[in-house]
């Protein structure tokens, strides 16, 4: 019994102390977790990227070089010639050209003369001159050679020797050269200060320079006369240009040249030479909505206000 009294003591005093130890337990202060200090891995150093190089410049070609054109769509050979204030024959020359009509998009062009070469501009498309291959010997034209055999004899031999009766003599040829008749000089070129302009027709003026325009507009009547605005040299003749209609271009020095475009009638050809004020054209409405002349003049290809040059009305 005394066990038993102990026992239930011993339980007593254990419930009564575990409420305390509890609150004792609770109210002690948390420690910080330890700290370590974890080495950190290094990478190992990459190498540095190579700096990109400019990239080297392009070749030059033959599309950046001065005095040459790659052809566009819609390109005409006598338009680039006009462009660049060249006879388009002279571009025909430069670049060997076999038809001056055709040429391809993308295609380059030689545009200013070779070094050295002159500008002739006596290369024709059409020149009507027969080439023939020079002939052979008179007497040596025959059909075949003789196919006779013969044993040979100093009487077969003879009679070989003897001139075909058939055969006309050989004309003898005079050793004293023919006088060739006199080559005419070239007229040269005056210089641009030296051209004495007028105005290339009489009419009113409805169009301006620089109105979308590379020249002027001069109203007038079907197949009134168009003057030469100087002297000079036919360069152009004919409707090759689009949008120019019937078209004249005179050359008046190495530098200028003036246009004539949407004539009725055309009254001169290609190299040849017309004075100040003469006939060249009648006034028509060729390419054109309207009866009218349009009127250009181009300073080393460059189209230039025609009211600086022309005298004043």
């Amino acid at each position: 019994m005394i066990n038993s009294m102990r026992m239930k003591k011993a339980r007593f005093v254990f419930w009564t102390v575990l409420p305390a130890l509890l609150a004792a337990c609770t109210m002690q202060p948390r420690q910080p977790a330890p700290v370590v200090d974890r080495p950190v891995p290094v990478r190992p150093a990459e190498p540095p990227k190579p700096v990109a190089q400019p990239a080297a410049p392009a070749p030059v070609t033959k599309q950046a070089e001065r005095g040459y054109y790659t052809v566009r769509r819609g390109d005409t050979l006598i338009q680039i010639a006009l462009d660049f204030g060249q006879n388009y024959r002279d571009l025909v020359a430069w670049n060997n050209l076999a038809n001056p009509n055709d040429i391809k998009v993308d295609q380059v062009l030689r545009v200013l003369p070779p070094e050295g070469a002159p500008q002739t501009g006596s290369v024709t498309t059409n020149s009507g001159v027969e080439v023939k291959p020079l002939g052979t010997p008179p007497g040596q034209n025959k059909s075949g050679p003789k196919g006779e055999k013969r044993p040979y004899s100093e009487a077969a031999l003879a009679e070989m020797q003897k001139p075909d009766a058939s055969t006309p003599p050989v004309a003898k040829v005079d050793p004293k050269p023919a006088e060739r008749p006199q080559e005419t000089q070239p007229v040269p070129l005056p210089d641009d200060e030296n051209i004495a302009w007028i105005w290339p027709a009489e009419g009113k003026i409805i169009g301006h320079f620089g109105e979308g325009k590379r020249g002027i507009d001069i109203a007038g009547k079907m197949g009134q006369p168009v003057l030469a605005a100087g002297s000079g040299k036919v360069l152009y003749a004919g409707s090759g240009i689009r949008g120019y209609g019937n078209l004249v271009i005179v050359k008046h020095s190495n530098n200028l040249l003036s246009a004539y475009a949407h004539n009725k009638t055309i009254f001169v050809k290609e190299d040849q030479n017309v004075t100040r004020g003469q006939k060249i054209a009648e006034m028509g409405n060729s390419d054109s909505d309207e009866v009218k002349l349009h009127f250009e003049i181009r300073q080393q290809g460059k189209p230039v206000d025609p009211s600086k040059f022309l005298p004043s009305r």
